[in-house]
Order: structure tokens, then C-alpha cells, then sequence
């Protein structure tokens, strides 16, 4: 087959998910007995058509049943045993709660199955991981039924305004049905729901009230920690929200819920909850969690750990030549996590691109060997990003033509209007009056990370500095810091310390020597004296860990802040310690996606 022959396969693939529409024929299998053994790398959708066919071939050695008498036509759920069906459910599931109840369902009907997602920020390409999911599920024959959770997203500390519920939720309709499309998965058994259909209604407000009755504000609390954002006075409609998740359950009249392991939680919580109102506990199928860029969860809100599914090929590759992915290093790995949850479910294999020089490009349909292969640095971060890189782009490309069409590029605009930028005129106020919060003066602008004190000596020029060598998680090793914390901080207190570190600054010497960064700390002075100590970063952070402020539009750091324009200077004046020792920025807090950053003595306290 010809190379342009091959081209417009793939092309005709990017619009359906087999050649004769949403469903395969046996043209579908004669083509593919023509296709070389090996395709290349840019023909995405080609290799995902590919995938999905040599999956039916697999299944069917391991289950005679399925295309028995069919020729060789794709396996449906009318024809797969309840055993088969149950395969395709759990695969690459982390945890089943229920798999007994949800074996005898099968022996009689089809499985109905929700998933909910909260409308809050746009979709990115994490969403794949759920998406394969969902895939397995219509392909097992599953009534699945998308919560479009616009109440809940309101509830979670209002992270989706009242008035653009709607239209986000339209604008999540939309970008989920794109995915689905893109990764060639059938949509007749699929419904979306918005929450506020029925969570308004007086038989669910009851319910409410009911389980309110039955639940005690610990449990509810616990419940939804790995979820509902967790501020240092929560709100009461946190509260609600693991309530409202569970009695989903029972006004979608499903079977089971489907959602990642950290909504555990949550669904242990509805398992002790649903029968104290007298209905049924449910089954709870769970996914493992997909690290962001930089190592930590994939957030929408925090800008660069995600990639936006409209995001152009530029900021893919800027994305994800920051990312962190580290030479050997196979922990907390974005990049191979994103390999592994989302490019082998959907291709089922990936090549790494690489110069001839260093052995060309090598196939793998194995993540364990490519893992292994990273391990012993036989394959290059650089390569691996590269290749990455071309994938994503290739998955956005049939979203991106959709979103193109008037009406939805409209839509995205009314869903996610950008934020307005306020003129200020110069003023002579004071400074401890607080600076307007601007586009120009977004203290997310500041490229804050968490760090750990590798070394920490005295400098060799001057008493009253410091010299750390401080790990930040980069992939070009540590920074050298100059500190003026002699004779403030004992040497031995900073030794392996986890610190808060300010690095897009411009580098410059300190006698002698350049400091690459500077630590965040809390500050005390008088005219007599002074008291320092580091701020602190929430348990359980590591090296790397982005460190951004609460309810602020979050932008892209500078590469490197202007000294110029004084960027930091006018930033730092509204940098306070509360009285309840929390770091914030104008009354809001500084945090990490582990919580909030701290100062263990010095409260109400400046920054520096």
C-alpha cells in the first residue's frame, strides 16, 4: 500500500471511527490484512483504527465465543459471554468494590453504569484515561450514562461560577462526544445528564435533608478530602458534595459508578450512606491516577501540569519540554504516566523518534520493556518528549477541526470568557495597601516551586550569606542559592530541608558567586532586631512541586521576571503570613495541589 494511499486512510480515520462509519465491516479486516507491519509514527489515527481491530483478534483466542459465526467482523456486546464482558469492564482498573454483584448482573442484562465530571475548568488530555474507560464499557455492551456535575462544580468552593454553569456543561457535552469520536469509540448507548435537572427537584432536596440526618460533618469532611477543595475554613457546601455524589446513584438509576482511585473515599462513604436511606449500595469501579507534567496530579488549575485539548502544537511541545522527566528516573514520571494510561489503552504501542546517530527510531508495544528500557537510560527524555509530542498533537487534531466550526468557537469563549485586564492609574499609596490584582501583576507570574536543601555551607567569601545547592526537579540538576541567612538560621536547621524557592528571577553574584533562585521566608523586623525562618511546603510535597496562588487566573511564569519592570517588588509587598501561620498573596493562599504553604513560628509575619 502507497504511502499517499496510507495518508488518506488516516485522514478518512480522524472523521470516523472505522472506514465504513462508527461501526466495523469486514473491509475493515480485509484492509487491514493489506497494511504494512509497521506504520509510520504521524499516522495516528491509522495506528488507532489498527489497534482496535488486532484487540478483537486477541480477545478472540483468549474467548472462543466472541466471532464465532460472525466471519470477521468486530466483536459487539450481543455476542460476548458475561465472563468477556466483565474482562472488558475491569481491564486496567485499579480496584473493583462489588465485583461479585456485578458478575450476577451480567448473567441476566447489561451493566448501566456514571460517570460524573464537574464543569469547572476546560477538559485536558487526561480525559483520555476516562475516555478509554468509558470505550470499554459501551464496547461491553454498558448503558453509560456522563453526570455533566454543574452543581457540584458550584458547591466545590464555587470553582464554576452560577452563571456560566450551563454553558459549560453544553461546552463539556461537546468536548467529551469530540474524544470519544477521536479515539474511535461507538456513542449509541451513551447519555449526558445535567446535574441541576434533578438535583433542584423536591424529591432529591429531601433526600438531602435525610441523609444530613444520618451523617455526621466528620465523615462528610473525610469523605470528600482527596476531592472537595480544602481550604483552611471550608465552606458547608464542601460538605454536601460526597452526599450529592452518592445519591446520584440512585436518582441515575445505574448500577455502578465509575471514577479515579481518589475518589475512594467518596465511594466507601455511599456504600455506608445509600442503604441508612434504604436504597441500594452500588458497585464502584475505580481508575488509577494519571500524574501531571510535572509529576504531581494533572490539574486544570494549574496551567502548566495540563495540556488543553485545544491547545495548538506549539504549546504542546513548550508543555512538555518543561515537564519533568528526569534521565533513569521512573517515579512520579509525567510523561511515561501519560505513555502508559493514555497512548497504550488507545495505540497500543509507541515509537520513540530518534536520530540514526543514536539507533534510530525503535517500536515499542510493551510499556513494561520501554520502562525498563528508560530505566537504563536507553531511551533519552528528550526522544521520549518528542514522541510524545507528535501523538498529542495527532489526538488534538480531529477535536481541534470541530472546535473550529462557529458556533463552538463561540461557546468557548462564553464558557471561558478570558479574564479582565484593569487599567490603573499611578498613585502614591502606601505600601501596605494592596496592589490591584492585574494581568500585568499576576502573582502567578512568579515561577514559585517547592525545593529540597541538598547542601547547605557557609559562604567562603562572606559571614553573613549562605551557599545551597537546592534540587528543584529540573531535569538539568540543581541550582546554586545565595542566602542571607547567617547568623538567622542554624546551618544544621537547613540541611535537607523542603523549602519554598522564587526561581524566574534574574541570577546575579553575590560575592562572587551567581545564586540561581532565592528562598521564600517568613520575616520579622524591628529596629533592634530580625526574625527569619523558610516557609513551609504541605506534607507530602516533593522536589519540583508547582507553587501557586488560590483564585487567581493562573498564567504561564515568566521565563525570566524583567528586574525593570519590578515585577517581584510590587508583588512582594502583598505577600503576608495570617495569624493562623498560612502563607498568602492579598488574603488568598499560597498552595501546592497538597495543600497550603505555611510558617511553623512566625505568624502575621511579612514574606521575603
Amino acid at each position: 500500500m502507497s504511502a499517499s494511499n496510507l495518508s488518506e486512510l488516516n485522514k478518512l480515520l480522524s472523521r470516523q471511527s472505522y472506514l465504513g462509519g462508527w461501526n466495523p465491516t469486514e473491509q475493515d479486516y480485509k484492509v487491514l490484512s493489506e497494511l504494512p507491519s509497521q506504520l509510520p509514527a504521524d499516522l495516528i489515527h491509522l495506528k488507532r483504527w489498527k489497534t482496535h481491530l488486532t484487540v478483537s483478534e486477541t480477545l478472540k483466542s483468549k474467548f472462543p465465543t466472541i466471532l464465532s459465526g460472525t466471519s470477521s467482523k468486530m466483536p459487539t456486546h450481543q455476542n460476548l459471554s458475561p465472563e468477556e464482558k466483565k474482562s472488558l469492564i475491569t481491564r486496567n482498573l485499579q480496584e473493583v468494590l462489588g465485583e461479585d454483584k456485578m458478575t450476577e448482573i451480567l448473567q441476566t442484562r447489561d451493566l448501566k453504569v456514571y460517570w460524573g465530571t464537574a464543569t469547572t475548568g476546560r477538559p485536558h488530555v487526561a480525559y483520555f484515561v476516562p475516555m478509554s474507560k468509558i470505550g470499554d464499557f459501551l464496547k461491553a455492551g454498558c448503558e453509560v450514562t456522563i453526570l455533566l456535575a454543574d452543581l457540584h462544580a458550584y458547591l466545590d468552593n464555587m470553582k464554576a461560577p452560577w452563571d456560566l454553569l450551563a454553558l459549560r456543561s453544553k461546552y463539556y457535552e461537546h468536548v467529551i462526544k469530540a474524544m470519544l469520536r477521536s479515539i474511535g469509540v461507538p456513542l449509541e448507548k451513551l447519555k449526558f445528564v445535567q446535574g441541576t435537572d434533578y438535583q433542584l427537584s423536591r424529591e432529591y432536596t429531601l433526600d438531602v435533608y435525610r441523609l444530613s440526618s444520618v451523617v455526621t460533618e466528620h465523615d462528610a469532611k473525610k469523605a470528600g478530602a482527596e476531592v472537595v477543595k480544602q481550604v483552611e475554613h471550608p465552606l458547608l457546601s464542601g460538605l454536601l458534595y460526597p452526599g450529592l455524589q452518592a445519591l446520584d446513584e440512585e436518582y441515575l438509576k445505574v448500577d455502578a459508578q465509575f471514577g479515579g482511585v481518589d475518589q475512594r473515599k467518596i465511594f466507601t462513604f455511599a456504600e455506608k450512606a445509600m442503604p441508612a436511606l434504604g436504597y441500594t449500595k452500588r458497585i464502584h469501579l475505580m481508575n488509577p491516577m494519571v500524574p501531571g507534567l510535572t509529576g504531581t496530579k494533572m490539574s486544570s488549575s494549574v496551567e502548566e501540569s495540563k495540556i488543553d485539548l485545544l491547545d495548538d502544537p506549539a504549546a504542546v511541545k513548550r508543555k512538555l519540554k518543561k515537564a519533568f522527566c528526569e534521565p533513569g528516573n521512573v517515579e512520579n514520571n509525567g510523561v511515561l504516566s501519560f505513555v502508559k494510561s493514555v497512548v497504550f489503552p488507545i495505540l497500543g504501542e509507541i515509537e520513540i523518534l530518534r536520530k540514526e546517530e543514536y539507533g534510530g527510531n525503535v517500536n515499542y508495544t510493551e510499556y513494561e520493556k520501554l520502562v525498563e528500557d528508560f530505566a537504563k537510560e536507553a531511551v533519552h527524555p528528550g526522544d521520549l518528549k518528542a514522541s510524545v509530542v507528535v501523538i498529542i498533537n495527532k489526538l488534538l487534531q480531529p477535536i481541534q477541526e470541530e472546535f473550529k466550526k462557529p458556533e463552538l468557537i463561540k461557546l468557548t469563549k462564553e464558557a471561558y470568557p478570558p479574564p479582565q485586564k484593569t487599567k490603573t492609574k499611578p498613585s502614591s499609596k502606601s505600601k501596605s495597601t494592596p496592589t490591584p490584582n492585574t494581568d500585568e501583576l499576576n502573582p502567578n507570574r512568579l515561577d514559585l516551586r517547592v525545593g529540597q536543601i541538598i547542601k547547605a555551607e557557609k559562604h567562603p567569601d562572606a559571614d553573613s550569606l549562605y551557599l545551597e545547592t537546592i534540587d528543584f526537579g529540573e531535569e538539568s540538576g540543581p541550582r546554586t542559592v545565595v542566602s542571607g541567612l547567617a547568623g538567622l538560621v542554624p546551618l544544621e536547621a537547613l540541611q535537607g530541608r523542603l523549602i519554598i524557592g522564587l526561581c524566574n528571577l534574574k541570577p546575579q553574584k553575590m560575592r562572587g558567586i551567581e545564586s540561581q533562585a532565592m528562598l521564600l521566608c517568613a520575616s520579622i523586623k524591628s529596629e533592634t532586631s530580625k526574625e527569619v525562618e523558610p516557609l513551609d511546603p504541605p506534607a507530602g510535597s516533593t522536589a519540583g512541586d508547582k507553587v501557586f496562588i488560590e483564585e487567581v487566573n493562573q498564567v504561564t511564569p515568566d521565563e525570566r521576571l524583567n528586574p525593570k519592570k519590578k515585577v517581584w517588588e510590587k508583588l512582594q509587598v502583598d505577600l503576608l503570613v495570617t495569624k493562623d501561620g498560612i502563607a498568602t498573596w492579598q488574603g488568598k493562599n499560597i498552595v501546592t495541589s497538597k495543600g497550603s504553604i505555611t510558617a511553623a513560628n512566625l505568624r502575621g509575619s511579612s514574606i521575603s
